[in-house]
């Protein structure tokens, strides 16, 4: 999808920008505060925007299978949860209205009032179901949407918008309206409840959050995330922690997912004939999914060179392919010099190169097991599509550059904050629950057809 943002796009937001401000008084205001850390120094705006945004991280892929932030949203303010999602650009949360098929306890739901409800002709509505049209019996009628996972799962709901409370990285807090899902109706999507209030959309989209920080001129749509292995993290929206060294690759302007240049697989730094592979990045998936060709070529390789190892298999209830030791492994430390290093060589670039080590492909589970953390996309319904997933991004700075359509990485250390964040940032974070919501979203939000059986409340009225 096309990021780039149009002159008549950007006074179209301005515009809805001024229309809630007449509802939100005193919303849109960065306030003169003290930089949370008092050790650092206030970062300067540049290029006519204010900063850039840092979260602080929780979750782990094994065993809670998500990465989350928390947000907070209305005024007074709530704090939501949101698993952080790069294959995906809506944000929802779940919310009372009432609700069919929601996870959380009614006092963790999201209530929303009328006044917020964004009308079907309203320009946001359109950004929300492009490259389709809303389909509008009145125009004042409210902007619905749906999205369709590829694990079966669905969400249905109304597209509303309310003041969030960010904090940018100088430490000034602003307060502005912005454009979401209240998701009324979720279907089971798969073997797991949605384990947070919602999901964070970050995908390339002009409906994304940061897309829409971007029209307000508040700070570059360019954003990274750095998962540990140890679990959390952080998650940043601007530019300005986005290192010298990294290896940068375009990425496609046609597609809505971060889709690579193709890439062809390296075992052990050889060839394995393995190419023109289809790439997508997507934090929202826990783990690396191939389809069943590359899949099947990948996992031979890894059973191949394991034969003279002192390995067997073994049942476990945390994925399919698993293999056991002499005694349970205590960690991937333990198992990581049983197997080689996974390579994606991507084509049409400077020799960049994704490296999966042992750890970035293996999980070790309760039961001192060492299981295989690729899985079968075609079997998860991708198509030919290959998603790398949380499992394969630890222990990297990620960052999505939007602006110059390209994705890099370095390896970094994530288990800390970076210094202009301290601990009082973390207020308010809320445990996450354990369980996985989903991979890619399969299609864009739409309003319109259901091949469904069963009946689903649509246009519920708020």
């Amino acid at each position: 999808m096309d990021v780039k943002k149009s002159k008549a796009t950007v006074a179209l937001m301005m515009m809805f920008m001024m229309l809630f401000l007449v509802n939100f008084p005193g919303c849109f205001s960065a306030a003169s505060q003290q930089p949370i850390n008092k050790k650092s120094t206030h970062l300067k705006p540049h290029n006519g925007f204010h900063s850039s945004f840092l979260f602080p991280v929780t979750g782990n892929v094994y065993p809670l299978g998500y990465y989350s932030i928390s947000l907070s949203i209305g005024n007074p303010p709530k704090v939501f949860e949101f698993d952080i999602d790069t294959g995906s650009d809506l944000t929802w949360v779940q919310c009372d209205a009432p609700c069919t098929g929601c996870t959380k306890p009614i006092d963790h739901l999201y209530k929303p009032q009328k006044h917020i409800l964004v009308s079907c002709e309203h320009p946001s509505c359109g950004v929300v179901h492009f490259p389709e049209s809303p389909h509008c019996e009145k125009p004042d009628d409210q902007c619905d949407f749906e999205i369709d996972y590829v694990d079966h799962g669905s969400v249905l709901g109304v597209v509303v918008a309310d003041v969030f409370s960010l904090r940018f990285m100088n430490g000034s807090l602003i307060h502005l309206p912005l454009t979401f899902g209240c998701a009324y109706d979720l279907k089971n999507p798969g073997p797991y409840d949605p384990p947070a209030a919602g999901v964070l959309g970050l995908g390339n989209g002009k409906a994304s959050i940061l897309s829409q920080l971007r029209s307000f001129d508040l700070t570059r749509n360019v954003l990274g995330h750095c998962l540990s292995g140890k679990g959390g993290g952080f998650l940043f929206l601007g530019d300005d922690l986005v290192p010298s060294g990294m290896s940068w690759m375009p990425v496609s302007a046609n597609s809505k997912h971060y889709l690579s240049s193709p890439a062809e697989v390296l075992f052990d730094g050889k060839p394995t004939g393995i190419k023109d592979l289809k790439v997508v990045f997507d934090s929202g998936s826990s783990y690396t999914y191939f389809g069943f060709q590359v899949y099947e070529g990948v996992l031979n390789l890894v059973r191949e060179s394991l034969t003279e190892k002192t390995l067997g298999t073994v049942q476990d209830k945390a994925l399919p392919i698993c293999w056991k030791g002499t005694k349970p492994f205590k960690s991937v430390h333990d198992v990581k010099n049983y197997f080689s290093t996974l390579t994606l060589k991507f084509k049409d670039t400077q020799n960049i190169q994704l490296e999966l080590q042992p750890e970035a492909y293996l999980i070790v589970t309760e039961d001192g097991n060492a299981c295989f953390g690729i899985l079968n996309g075609t079997e998860a319904g991708l198509g030919d599509l290959n998603v790398i997933g949380d499992i394969s991004l630890i222990g990297k700075m990620v960052v999505y550059d939007n602006e110059k359509q390209r994705i890099g990485w370095i390896s970094a250390d994530c288990n800390r904050l970076p210094n202009s964040l301290d601990s009082n940032y973390k207020e308010d974070i809320q445990r996450p629950y354990a369980a996985n919501f989903g991979i890619l979203e399969e299609n864009h939000p739409k309003t319109q057809g259901s091949s469904e059986t069963n009946v689903r409340v649509r246009n519920r009225e708020l």
